[in-house]
């Protein structure tokens, strides 16, 4: 067995809890851009359907997140497929390059996963 995090504990420390966070305000930044959308749904005639797809998608970014807050595998899955499709709906409906898809990601990547990955071991 890898013994690279030996030392680790299944306390959440601060860097899990601030990486959580810097997640989770994005994806808030992306939900607030949906809601503006769907404000605006006639002026920029967007389909009924779109915001259906729009709105579950927030969701499983949000499940994602709290599942990895919860310790579970399928969160850390979860989260970046749903921030890709979400940008992939912006991109085929909207035609729009959403910054807070991209930042997420890149957030993810860099730092979500430095502080998820000593904790592995601890998730179901």
């Amino acid at each position: 067995m890898n013994d690279d995090f030996s030392n680790e504990s299944p306390k959440k420390d601060l860097g899990f809890i601030l990486s959580l966070c810097a997640l989770l305000l994005f994806s808030l930044m992306g939900i607030g851009i949906d809601s503006d959308e769907y404000l605006q749904k006639t002026d920029l005639n967007i389909p009924g359907f779109y915001f259906l797809l729009i709105f579950f998608t927030d969701l499983l970014m949000i499940i994602g997140l709290l599942l990895i807050f919860f310790y579970r595998k399928i969160g850390v899955y979860l989260f970046p497929v749903a921030v890709v499709l979400h940008f992939m709906l912006h991109n085929y409906y909207l035609s729009t390059f959403l910054y807070t898809d991209v930042t997420n990601l890149f957030l993810y990547i860099s730092v979500g996963l430095l502080a998820f990955i000593p904790k592995w071991k601890f998730f179901k």
